[in-house]
């Protein structure tokens, strides 16, 4: 089931991207992120009280909501950073540059979550990294 996650996130990340760089044809990239975060905050609390896991709330403890809300001061800056860049440049060129959030979560689930290395992780991490690049380039 997980690849399947996987690829409706790919899939719902392109359609994204594209919808941002229509949207942002003549507004400004910081304040359409803080109108985006603000209907996925109401999205995902609907999605929460439709499908009865808001009861779960109280299930959080201190140090895994510490960690939620670091991962959401990251992700503010990073659909922040990458609405900036959309405004300026290619669709392609800049989710080509995104896409480097692989290899550098390869990296630190390495470093930091102990996760086992494989040649097939290092050659697939090297090979989106060169992607990456080259398209950012071209």
């Amino acid at each position: 089931m997980w690849i399947v996650y996987g690829l409706l996130a790919a899939l719902t990340a392109a359609l994204m991207t594209i919808a941002s760089k229509i949207g942002l044809s003549k507004v400004d990239p910081t304040l359409a992120t803080a109108v985006r975060s603000f209907f996925m905050f109401v999205f995902m609390v609907a999605i929460v009280f439709a499908t009865g896991k808001v009861k779960g709330w109280q299930t959080i403890a201190g140090k895994e909501y510490g960690w939620i809300v670091v991962a959401a001061i990251f992700g503010a800056l990073s659909w922040l950073f990458y609405f900036l860049g959309l405004k300026i440049t290619g669709a392609s060129k800049l989710a080509s540059l995104d896409r480097l959030s692989l290899p550098l979560i390869i990296l630190l689930s390495i470093l930091f979550l102990a996760e086992t290395v494989s040649w097939k992780l290092i050659v697939g991490g090297l090979l989106v990294t060169v992607g990456a690049i080259l398209i950012a380039l071209g």
